[in-house]
Formats: C-alpha cells, structure tokens, sequence
C-alpha cells in the first residue's frame, strides 16, 4: 500500500512544510512528565505553564529549534552525601515539545512555586487580503 502523501494532490500546492509538521507532532513523545497547562492569556498571548517541582532555574534549558520550542529538565543528583531511608521522590530528567505555528515567538520565561511558565505571542498580520496586480508579458 502507497502513503499518500500531501503532495501528491495538485489543489494542495506549497503544503509539505505542514506534512512534516504534523509528521513531527506525532513523533514526539506522549509521556506524562512533567504535566503542563496551556492557556490563552489574551488575543494573541497563550501561556505553557509545566510542573517542575524540584528543579532550579539552572537545572531547565528553553530553546526554539525549527518553529519547535523544547524544555529540558537536568537534576544533578547529589546522593553521594545523603542517606535516604525511603525515596518516593526521583530526580528524573524530562524533555517536552511543542510545535510553533508561524508568527507565534516566546517571549519570556518565568519560574513560580515549582511551576515553569513560558509566555508566547501571536503576531497578528497586518492584512489578510492580498490583491495580486497582473502584468502584461
């Protein structure tokens, strides 16, 4: 059986970027750690909010690759000084991703009571309409 593939349609013409996004958005992993929110903050403004408790400012790293924004959680383990009679609580590194739609940039990043919050925003294009003027060969 062939895969059909978005270009493959003539009436779908300059949509393979969108292929590969949706290609990538179901890479990437479905695991639950660490759980998150996202909220619309505003028009344009939308807020990811994940639950880091445990981790220092210094332990995540926020990047932008490719219209993709992923957050990577690195707890040093310093167990060699400590004792522990139960450990209920794992120091475990985590990797999130999510997928930018065009327009749509980070600007900023804040950490409150455990909770990492990144702020986004949509810019808005000018205009939608776009008159096309013909010209003569």
């Amino acid at each position: 059986m062939t895969k059909l593939t978005l270009g493959s349609y003539p009436f779908l013409l300059g949509f393979e970027q969108l292929e590969r996004l949706v290609e990538r958005t179901a890479k990437s992993g479905n695991e639950g750690y660490p759980p998150f929110n996202i909220e619309q903050t505003s028009e344009t403004g939308y807020r990811i909010t994940l639950a880091v408790a445990g981790f220092r400012d210094e332990d995540i790293a926020i990047t932008v690759e490719d219209r993709q924004l992923v957050i990577r959680g690195r707890q040093v383990e310093d167990c060699a000084e400590r004792v522990f009679l139960h450990r209920g609580i794992a120091s475990r590194q985590f990797q999130r991703s999510f997928v930018l739609a065009d327009g749509v940039e980070v600007t900023g990043a804040t950490m409150e009571n455990g909770l990492l919050h990144v702020d986004l925003n949509r810019a808005v294009p000018d205009s939608v309409v776009q008159t096309i003027r013909i010209s003569r060969a």
